[in-house]
């Protein structure tokens, strides 16, 4: 079973635990539709409520730890009351918000590793098709490939169908549990194929000749996007910072404001932040090519 982030305890124990009160989770669950089917797609073997309550009392754990150590903290130094309504209350918020969105973390590292790959698949599936190799054959030659996670579904598709699956319901469940949209449709695409009769190499040929036109236009599209991002980028980090600073200076020297060393650490502080900013912006715009 997979470990989650912030979870004070293994999950199995915790989920023990907390069966008593999975209540709580049907409640939350209201306010978080199709929940199920984003844990079913990161692999994470607990249901919707299971999650959602073991997220709760985690969140609560880390809230007393948090009030526990204000309350030290303050027999040492008084804090500010603030602290104290602000710090339990942010804490529950922030770590329930992060464990809730975690199998979504997961679900686009997935989509990242098996976009990177799945033109490669495809292409090996067309060679093997057409050269004459059946479907199953070509699935799992490609199951025991390097092809990262398109190898462990298709790994997991041949073990079904090896232990009396037919074909097509192996390649559904795939469908199903799958979070990249590029390989969901494309699988669609191969049983419509089978149950039409169609000629599967042609459609694989089409398949991967769209495949690789729709990366080709979203490589022109980021680069498209890089000019405005980096006039963004030059304005931002060089540009308003310099002149900010200029101008400072010459309106102190016409008044009585003193500029003090940590302005200018609260400016460059700002700066690097702003910086960060964009090159994750422009990271996470980047197509998945190799």
């Amino acid at each position: 079973m997979k470990n989650i982030p912030f979870v004070p305890i293994p999950i199995q124990i915790m989920k023990n635990l907390t069966k008593n009160f999975l209540s709580i989770g049907d409640f939350l669950l209201k306010l978080i539709p199709g929940f199920e089917v984003t844990l079913l797609r990161a692999d994470i073997e607990l249901d919707e409520r299971e999650y959602i309550t073991i997220s709760f009392f985690s969140s609560l754990f880390w809230t007393f730890m948090v009030t526990m150590s204000l309350f030290l903290l303050n027999v040492f130094r008084t804090l500010p009351i603030s602290f104290f309504f602000i710090g339990p209350p942010l804490t529950f918020f922030v770590i329930f918000s992060y464990i809730k969105s975690y199998p979504k973390l997961i679900i686009s590292r997935k989509i990242k590793d098996i976009e990177r790959n799945l033109l490669f698949a495809l292409r090996s599936m067309e060679i093997q098709v057409s050269s004459g190799i059946n479907l199953f054959d070509s699935i799992a030659s490609v199951s025991k490939g390097n092809f990262g996670l398109i190898s462990e579904e298709f790994k997991t598709a041949v073990k079904k169908i090896t232990t009396g699956k037919p074909e097509m319901e192996a390649l559904e469940e795939l469908i199903l549990r799958n979070p990249s949209l590029y390989f969901r449709r494309i699988i669609w695409q191969i049983t419509n194929s089978l149950r039409s009769g169609t000629d599967l190499s042609s459609t694989l040929k089409v398949i991967v000749g769209d495949l690789s036109y729709e990366k080709l236009v979203s490589i022109r599209k980021y680069g498209s996007q890089l000019n405005p991002m980096a006039m963004m980028y030059m304005m931002v980090a060089v540009i308003f910072p310099t002149l900010g600073v200029s101008l400072l200076m010459i309106l102190s020297s016409f008044s009585s404001m003193q500029l003090s060393e940590v302005v200018f650490w609260m400016i460059l502080g700002t700066t690097a932040f702003l910086q960060f900013i964009f090159i994750g912006m422009i990271k996470s715009k980047r197509p998945v090519v190799d």
